[in-house]
């Protein structure tokens, strides 16, 4: 197996991360690997609860997209990645100044592929975990997508 993206698939996969919603609330890709993906939120007053915590939205909207984007290195550009479910667990509360999200690929099949991710909240220079979710995604040819009605 070729452990090694090409850096146009590279280019690619952090373009296609941050568009849409995720362009909205800020997220961003750091590192890409095959098999693993790292992204970034810097923290705006947007992003805050009413108490001054990030939100847990946020950290679960990042924990699946990471994920999912991890699975994407996984597969050709004739494939899409589509969540079917996540589990997330909120370890401690955030309010640091960024979040970043580590996720990898934990089981790969035909069909379906499970990763983890790790989000992290960057408070003082140090990171600490916050949140771990456990994300399942459906492998999709994209012909079936561009066949979907809106």
């Amino acid at each position: 197996m070729d452990n090694n993206l090409t850096q146009k698939r590279i280019d690619f996969l952090a373009k296609d991360y941050c568009r849409g919603y995720i362009k909205y609330c800020g997220l961003q890709a750091l590192k890409i690997k095959k098999g693993s993906f790292e992204s970034q939120v810097l923290i705006g007053e947007n992003h805050r609860t009413q108490d001054n915590f990030i939100h847990a939205g946020l950290m679960a909207t990042m924990a699946d997209h990471t994920a999912g984007y991890s699975a994407f290195t996984m597969v050709s550009e004739n494939y899409r990645i589509l969540t079917i479910e996540f589990k997330i667990n909120f370890l401690k509360p955030a309010y640091g100044s960024a979040l970043k999200c580590r996720s990898k690929v934990i089981n790969k099949g035909k069909q379906i592929i499970v990763s983890e991710s790790k989000v992290y909240d960057v408070r003082n220079k140090s990171e600490k975990l916050v949140a771990k979710g456990i994300v399942t995604m459906m492998v999709v040819p994209v012909e079936n997508i561009a066949k979907t009605k809106f």
